[in-house]
């Protein structure tokens, strides 16, 4: 059956460019590598290789020498880096966090471990307290359990100065204290750390996306109260260019969002407005959404697991911190 249409019906069809894979390929207007990747991984500092997280389907802490052997893998797969994240044993564990400042301890160690591996990979680490600490906040508490502002920093700033003697690339504060990047900033220079770069968690919202990494690094039971007098009001945009603008100001490298998915629209008006490299953190409660819904059957878990990870590039990331980059680096480079 012939249908006439009039002569002017359409001169442009979008759908030309979605006719075969080579053209959807030649117009797409993103594209996502293993070189956007980086690769989320906890760290454990017991004789076990790999210990599962029951509310992280297919996640495991590593130890030491299986964080090495991660190292190299993202090598061969194109990943650049790794941002690594402490499990520490309860019993190392105060008020004040003061495991964090060991320099023979599990974050140095992983540290000197991976960069002997694989010392073209990139190394960041988490500056912050509460995997040290016996409450679970990201910092010294006072006795209304509020954390305190200057007297965190301060362990932060020795963090993240013993971060940087192990070797560790990039210093990653992701505990919203104010002024704590320009403290570290001025440290690290001091000590002659000035390629030693700073990426900051410079719009942390205080989110129920967090839960599956807590049981991951064990704060989870531990946690009293939450953290809304310090990670950002999920109801606010404009703070988070405060945040931004402030962070950049201090001296930091790159800056980050976190959490990722639900908050695109923030990822978009930051690179945008600093034209800075501008990291997405796909965190945990993500992963666990996608993972567990892919295990049950009820989406295709690897398409979803992409088309995620493609709308933070679409969104304006440089980079995306995520569980996935193993496995989503393993199908980039089939």
């Amino acid at each position: 059956m012939t249908t006439a249409f009039p002569q002017s019906f359409p001169h442009t069809r979008l759908r030309r460019l979605r006719r075969a894979p080579w053209i959807r390929q030649l117009s797409a207007e993103n594209s996502l590598t293993p070189a956007d990747l980086i690769w989320s991984a906890v760290v454990h500092d017991g004789e076990e290789p790999k210990i599962p997280v029951g509310s992280m389907p297919g996640f495991h802490r590593l130890n030491v020498a299986e964080a090495a052997k991660a190292a190299k893998r993202a090598r061969d797969l194109g990943i650049p880096a790794i941002a690594i994240f402490p499990h520490i044993n309860p019993a190392r564990k105060d008020e004040t966090g003061r495991e964090a400042l060991n320099p023979n301890g599990l974050v140095p160690d992983a540290i000197r471990a991976m960069k002997d591996a694989a010392p073209e990979v990139g190394i960041i680490c988490d500056v912050a307290l509460d995997p040290y600490t016996s409450h679970g906040h990201d910092g010294v508490i006072d006795e209304t359990g509020y954390v305190l502002n200057d007297e965190t920093t301060e362990l932060l700033v020795a963090q993240a100065v013993e971060q940087a003697r192990a070797g560790a690339d990039i210093v990653a504060p992701s505990d919203m204290m104010d002024g704590r990047v320009g403290a570290i900033r001025e440290a690290l220079e001091s000590e002659g750390h000035r390629n030693t770069m700073i990426l900051s968690y410079a719009a942390k919202y205080a989110s129920g996306f967090y839960g599956p990494y807590r049981d991951a690094i064990g704060s989870a039971t531990a946690l009293k109260g939450d953290k809304k007098t310090y990670q950002q009001n999920p109801a606010n945009s404009d703070e988070a260019l405060r945040e931004v603008a402030m962070d950049i100001a201090e001296g930091a490298d790159m800056v980050m969002v976190k959490p990722g998915l639900p908050y695109l629209d923030i990822i978009r008006r930051v690179s945008e407005t600093f034209a800075i490299p501008t990291i997405a953190f796909q965190v945990s409660g993500e992963y666990a959404q996608i993972r567990a819904a892919g295990d049950q059957g009820w989406i295709d878990g690897e398409r979803v697991m992409m088309e995620a990870l493609m709308s933070f590039k679409r969104a304006g990331a440089s980079g995306i911190i995520t569980y996935f980059a193993e496995q989503a680096a393993e199908l980039l480079n089939a």
